[in-house]
């Protein structure tokens, strides 16, 4: 159901960004003071957000090779740990009935 809600989100998410850019195409020739600048407005914000994205999906793949890189190198630790999460996660959930 997650997948489902991320995609969700990711279509969302790109219809905005396919509305802005409409937006911004369908304006193209106003040249009234306040369009302009809330179109070079727009266009900065469009930038930041692609930004933003690219940030985020670099630092999450990093986070998951740098993941990946600690259970290779110590599986038994990693092993443990899981273990140990999931013992206590099951305890505190056994004990909410």
């Amino acid at each position: 159901m997650k997948t489902h809600t991320t995609h969700h989100k990711k279509d969302s998410d790109e219809s905005l960004l396919e509305d802005a850019q409409a937006l911004l195409s369908a304006t193209a020739h106003v040249a009234e003071e306040k369009v302009m600048q809330a179109r070079e407005r727009l266009t900065a914000a469009i930038e930041k957000g692609k930004e933003a994205w690219q940030n985020v999906q670099d630092k999450t793949v990093a986070g998951a090779k740098a993941t990946d890189q600690a259970i290779r190198e110590n599986p038994y630790k990693a092993l443990a740990i899981a273990l140990g999460v999931g013992a206590v996660v099951g305890y505190v959930l056994g004990r909410r009935k």
